[in-house]
């Protein structure tokens, strides 16, 4: 039955662009792990508060949720324990055993080395600066094809220190296999550096009166520091790192005026303080601004309802996935340009088995300065208090080709922006 659902997973034929000859669709990969049952597999870090990260893997059997770690190769130093494992069941699928350890305090710009459970192999994280500059890795709409490979390759063959994933992680869509695939596959390098995700469409995962709700396997696998960030939910959060504050907002939860997360996001930003955050970056899963056929009009229920809070407190930029190409827009708000509004980008080209969606608006609407239906990832340098570059790297094969680039200048250092930008606390008084 496996084999035949991955045999429809079959991706449609390229179309060839005048720009650029794509090469042909791949294949999905659908890996399986083959260590003991009491070994440490899907291994994944995230950021979990200040000085903190968060360990999380999965066993076949029960085990210690523990994590050893120290600064030098075999030698463990401290160790932390968390909440005893979960599991969940899926219809006939149940998961391994779930385990999540946050560990800290841990220096900046520090190597660890660490192991779980007690025993396994070892492997190794460096922890992001607590300064500029700093480097993103941004990427959506991942899946697990041939081209995904390429992309995390892409990604790994550059240093960076945070990756960020706006929605769309596995693409099981309620084959439960896959989402121990994924982890497979991406553990080489969400072990090494933290993944900050949040949620997409193929992660709901509904089923009418048995799961409801939604996001089992998401919430289960995935723990962000939702906690951390004060909010009461897993599908939305923020977090700190270096000099920037990061807002990883939930598409598929409530988003209007009368919900938690409006609350929320309200109370999250006027806690920032912009003379020690500078930057302010958004992500989210459906576009807000989409010049593409695909997916069109999807994210402006919650544009028309968050917009202005993110405008008011001056978001630098707001990256989204969900539409499957690249796509850049100048500063906008409101369906118009604005320099003091956050630049949309539009990045869901990691490498899903879907295809990519190669139909565009023509002409191209002014707002929107550069657009592709490629497969690649992008990167964010964030070099000081004031500026940042931003790049798409278009997936050639085996080469990464920059094929977009921008330097930004902070809202906040703008004399036309930051007059009431200082704090977010008193823009949003103001709403």
């Amino acid at each position: 039955m496996l084999l035949l659902f991955l045999l429809c997973l079959a991706i449609a034929a390229p179309v060839v662009s005048p720009e650029f000859t794509r090469p042909p669709p791949r294949p999905v990969i659908f890996r399986q792990f083959k260590g003991p049952e009491s070994a440490p597999q899907q291994v994944h870090i995230s950021l979990a508060g200040k000085d903190y990260m968060r360990v999380s893997w999965i066993t076949e059997e029960k085990s210690l949720s523990v994590v050893e770690y120290g600064k030098t190769a075999g030698q463990y130093s401290a160790s932390a324990t968390g909440e005893d494992s979960t599991s969940y069941r899926y219809f006939f699928y149940t998961s391994g055993e779930i385990h999540h350890v946050k560990i800290g305090p841990l220096e900046p710009s520090t190597t660890y080395y660490y192991r779980c459970g007690g025993g396994g192999p070892e492997f190794t994280f460096r922890t992001p600066p607590s300064a500029f500059p700093i480097e993103f890795a941004v990427a959506g709409d991942l899946g697990q094809t041939e081209w995904t490979e390429s992309t995390l390759a892409h990604v790994g063959g550059r240093d960076y220190d945070v990756f960020l994933l706006p929605g769309d992680l596995s693409y099981a869509d309620t084959q439960q296999p896959l989402w121990d695939s994924f982890g497979q596959l991406v553990e080489p390098y969400a072990s090494t550096r933290p993944w900050m995700v949040t949620e997409g469409n193929h992660e709901i995962e509904t089923f009418p009166i048995i799961y409801p709700q939604g996001f089992t396997a998401y919430n289960a696998r995935w723990l962000m520091p939702y906690q951390e960030s004060n909010s009461p939910s897993n599908l939305y959060y923020s977090f700190d790192v270096a000099g920037a504050h990061v807002l990883m907002l939930g598409s598929y939860t409530d988003f209007n005026v009368d919900s938690d997360q409006y609350a929320w996001l309200l109370a999250d930003l006027a806690t920032v303080d912009r003379s020690k955050t500078p930057w302010i970056f958004a992500l989210i899963h459906a576009p807000w601004y989409n010049t593409n056929s695909a997916h069109k009009g999807e994210g402006e229920t919650m544009r028309v309802s968050m917009e202005n809070i993110l405008y008011n407190a001056r978001a630098d930029v707001v990256f989204a996935g969900h539409v499957h190409a690249y796509e850049r827009f100048t500063r906008v708000y409101d369906n118009k340009a604005d320099q003091c509004g956050p630049i949309h980008v539009t990045i869901g080209d990691g490498g899903n088995r879907e295809g990519l969606a190669m139909t565009f608006e023509s002409p191209s609407p002014s707002i929107s300065m550069f657009r592709e239906p490629s497969f690649g990832h992008g990167r964010l340098r964030v070099v000081n208090n004031t500026h940042a570059h931003w790049s798409w790297h278009r997936n050639n094969e085996t080469n990464s080709v920059t094929a977009d680039e921008i330097w930004l200048e902070s809202l906040i250092s703008s004399t036309q922006c930051n007059d009431f930008a200082i704090s977010s606390k008193s823009t949003n008084d103001e709403l």
